[in-house]
């Protein structure tokens, strides 16, 4: 074949029925609906997403609600002091960080000298001053503005102090899902949120494009990287939706401050979040915010200067290396983006509806329907990490027993997924059993088991000791009495395993428990269980349950004794 014929060479236009033809032969008998995924919000996600997808369509106020193309680096500065604070601000503007952010909630006392050299530097970049009351020390810089300059402040500030009424590009009324985000919501409740808090406040203004002008929304992002795009792209569209039911001529844009979520932070292996980080990042720089602020990967325990330079940085490489600040809706086009968009748009509309039926947006949050719904969220998740469905690297997987001992928090996130396994990890550092494998047979019989069960267990900060290959249940009785073995747990193909689990169960020692590893039907159980078998271990059992078993039976043991 010549290259003539290689240009003129067409392929044929398969139909989605063709693909599921041969998707289907792929699964073995096994049915198509294997290959949908149920999201916690409740949306089904198909395996493949064509032009022809059902409610593809193309969403033009996405693009048209972002007022520039491009982002903000909003990088927060961690310090003590206003000295360190102005120190580090000249010092992070120089090295890439664009805004001054500012957190209320730090107790630094700002004096006159440091309110008139801090006031310069507002002239020159835009503010996010947040968690503020109006008798906070730092409001005080606003008066050390001249009035001629003060068009020239942008960003936001959350406080309504009557002197902002003076700064007429700051904005001061906004919407977060922040703490809903943590405690388990999930994007259909977040985005429902945003627009009943948004009509909670239109009554405070003698219009709707009054309060347009001054709303802004925070929101944290996740690692679930399509969904989080989508959701941001989402909440574009229904602003727009929101906007016109108000009978509004002209949309006005809604400024997006995002933050990377500290939901699946995790204080176990901390550089795994320097990857959450950069996926959240990045699904937040596609989908369209304007702000973004990212948590250093070690903001959880000791906040170290390389972390917070990391943390910028990660901003600061999809700038320069991806040029997706040159467009307007990177993400646009994408079937499968478009479709999540769509539904995520349906969702939330319908359930903001549901939210103004039921009395608006603050009798919502205080409610018992709310708090369940979140909870069942958080509850959803963390079971699919418990059994495996889902992961958080070195902390429910791979887990590093050489890490550091000392891992608790110093900054409290509720609904932190990783929360239940740094716990175990805590309590079994100070006592556990003394766990031993008694592995039966050649090495490659034992290997693949021996593996998944040296890192379920892992995961809990349980050590485990590896037998030598045993021939026969005396042996491992022998050994497990030799080693003091207090949890014994047997280890070896399934034909193996039902010859030697019930001689075993009879010579073993009293006060040794023993669990048999993989997953065998009833019969088995039964016979093992009258014989004494504590339980089995194997892929999908739940680890929480599992050690909060084995962490009852031994909390009387202390390992430093």
């Amino acid at each position: 074949m010549n290259i003539d014929d290689i240009k003129g060479k067409t392929f044929d236009f398969i139909t989605y029925e063709q693909w599921q033809e041969v998707a289907l032969k792929s699964l073995k008998g096994l049915p198509f609906e294997k290959l949908l995924t149920k999201t916690v919000e409740g949306i089904e996600l198909q395996p493949l997403y064509t032009a022809h997808s059902p409610k593809l369509q193309s969403i033009e106020s996405i693009r048209s609600g972002k007022e520039e193309i491009g982002w903000t680096i909003a990088q927060p500065l961690y310090t003590n002091d206003a000295d360190s604070f102005l120190i580090k601000l000249e010092e992070s503007l120089q090295r890439g960080n664009e805004a001054i952010v500012y957190d209320g909630n730090d107790s630094i006392q700002w004096e006159i000298e440091h309110l008139q050299k801090l006031a310069q530097y507002m002239i020159q970049y835009p503010i996010y001053f947040l968690n503020l009351s109006e008798e906070h020390s730092i409001m005080n810089v606003f008066s050390h503005i001249d009035e001629s300059k003060r068009q020239q402040v942008t960003g936001i500030v959350e406080c309504e102090a009557d002197i902002l009424k003076t700064f007429p590009h700051l904005k001061t009324v906004g919407a977060s899902t922040i703490k809903a985000h943590h405690l388990g919501a999930d994007a259909v409740t977040e985005l429902a949120l945003l627009l009943a808090k948004a009509v909670e406040l239109v009554d405070q203004y003698e219009s709707f494009e009054q309060m347009a002008e001054q709303f802004y929304v925070r929101i944290a992002i996740d690692t679930n990287f399509f969904m989080e795009i989508s959701k941001i792209r989402a909440f574009r569209a229904l602003w727009e939706a929101l906007s016109k039911s108000y009978q509004v001529k002209e949309v006005v844009p809604v400024t997006i401050f995002a933050e990377t979520s500290m939901r699946s932070y995790a204080t176990l292996d901390p550089y795994v979040n320097l990857l959450r980080a950069g996926n959240s990042a990045f699904s937040a720089v596609l989908g369209g915010v304007d702000v973004l602020t990212v948590h250093p990967h070690n903001v959880l325990t000791e906040l170290t200067p390389t972390a917070e330079r990391l943390a910028r940085n990660i901003q600061l490489v999809i700038k320069e290396e991806t040029f997706v600040s040159e467009v307007v809706d990177p993400s646009g086009g994408s079937y499968y983006v478009e479709a999540l968009t769509k539904e995520l748009i349906q969702k939330a509309w319908a359930s903001f509806v549901e939210i103004e039926k039921n009395g608006g947006y603050s009798i919502y949050v205080e409610s018992d329907s709310f708090k369940e719904k979140v909870n069942h969220a958080y509850e959803q998740r963390l079971e699919a990490l418990a059994t495996g469905k889902h992961s958080l690297v070195g902390t429910s997987v791979y887990a590093d027993l050489s890490a550091e001992e000392s891992i608790s928090p110093t900054i409290n996130i509720p609904g932190r997924l990783a929360t239940p396994f740094e716990t175990f990890r805590e309590q079994f550092n100070r006592f556990q059993p003394k766990v031993g494998l008694c592995t039966f047979g050649l090495l490659k019989d034992f290997k693949a088991r021996a593996d998944f069960i040296t890192g379920y267990l892992a995961t809990a900060g349980i050590e485990v000791v590896w037998s030598p290959a045993l021939s026969d249940v005396d042996e491992a009785a022998k050994w497990i009495a030799e080693e003091q073995i207090d949890y014994a747990i047997v280890c070896a193909t399934n034909n193996r395993t039902i010859e030697i689990v019930e001689p075993l169960l009879e010579i073993v020692q009293e006060h040794v428990v023993v669990d048999v590893a993989g997953k065998y039907n009833d019969t088995y159980i039964q016979q093992w269980t009258s014989k004494g078998m504590n339980g089995l271990i194997y892929q999908g059992l739940n680890k929480l349950d599992k050690f909060a078993e084995i962490h009852n039976r031994w909390k009387g043991v202390d390992v430093n004794e």
